[in-house]
């Protein structure tokens, strides 16, 4: 997108991979991962590339797109620790000569993602990901100069994961949200196993009171508009159903057709099925990290 200043953005949406695991979703549809967003940032010269993709290949691609764009990438941002939004970090910055920056805290959660890769991400996109190595620096005060204009990023606590950030581009009215915001597309709830909500919505009030005009979130439909207003809106409404339906449900069958039912357009359905998985794995008393590793496998 272009702007009456010399900044902009674009937004590479990678439409959903397959993944490997048990057997297809209670409706029948094949398991698919979610559409991944990646945005770049633009001045007249330079860029900044934020949540580089998961696998080689998308890698090679958004790299490409990169290139097309004819901008000097100087720096690649991760928002969180989930692997598919930095794995290829290093593989893009080797290309392009670029310097990887995220928060203290999503540093220490891509060292928990790298330590899950063998067990969890390897077993999903085999031979897939490339060599990943946490090359990720800090800056100070969390800012970055983008030929003069202000990038900062925000630490919001927990979204679907720990430790999230977000990245604010005030001259553009632009938050890059990674996972602190969906747009069109089911949440991941399955760090969030004991059911509350509660931190998310903390992390979604930070975000507004940047007051955006625009969101890029990680995970969107690519066919939907970037209105800050009706993103925030709805993922507001979908953790308030999803505590409603977890109320009503007694099983992670009935919470997927319930959630089904009540956004029949939002993508990403795999990842409801792990989500409602994982929530109730938990109400069993199973150990975390072992519901998590059966709600995705």
């Amino acid at each position: 997108m272009t702007t009456d200043t010399a900044l902009g953005y674009d937004v590479f949406v990678l439409d959903p991979s397959p993944l490997t695991g048990s057997g297809p979703l209670p409706n029948g549809e094949p398991r698919r991962y979610q559409p991944i967003a990646v945005t770049l940032v633009h001045g007249r010269q330079d860029a900044v590339l934020v949540d580089p993709p998961l696998t080689t290949e998308q890698a090679q691609r958004v790299g490409d797109w990169v290139e097309a764009s004819g901008k000097r990438l100087t720096h690649i941002v991760a928002t969180h620790g989930h692997g598919d939004h930095w794995f290829t970090a290093d593989m893009l910055a080797g290309r392009f000569g670029a310097q990887v920056i995220a928060s203290a805290g999503t540093i220490d959660r891509m060292h928990d993602n790298v330590s899950a890769r063998e067990l969890l991400w390897d077993v999903m996109w085999p031979d897939q990901i490339p060599v990943t190595a946490v090359t990720a620096e800090t800056v100070p005060g969390n800012r970055l100069a983008l030929e003069g204009h202000d990038l900062r990023l925000v630490e919001v606590g927990h979204a679907d994961s720990d430790d999230c950030t977000v990245l604010h581009v005030p001259d553009l009215g632009l938050v890059v949200a990674g996972d602190a915001l969906y747009n069109g597309v089911h949440l991941y709830l399955g760090d969030a196993a004991d059911g509350e909500f509660g931190p998310w919505r903390k992390a979604i009030d930070t975000v507004a009171a940047l007051q955006p005009r625009r969101i890029v979130a990680g995970h969107q439909n690519k066919n939907l508009d970037d209105d800050a207003g009706r993103i925030i809106a709805e993922t507001r409404r979908y953790l308030d159903d999803a505590e409603a339906v977890l109320a009503e449900q007694a099983t992670a069958e009935g919470f997927f057709a319930a959630m089904l039912e009540g956004h029949p357009d939002r993508l990403g359905r795999t990842v409801l099925w792990v989500s409602a998985r994982a929530l109730y794995f938990a109400r069993e008393g199973d150990d975390p990290w072992q519901s998590l590793m059966a709600a995705w496998l």
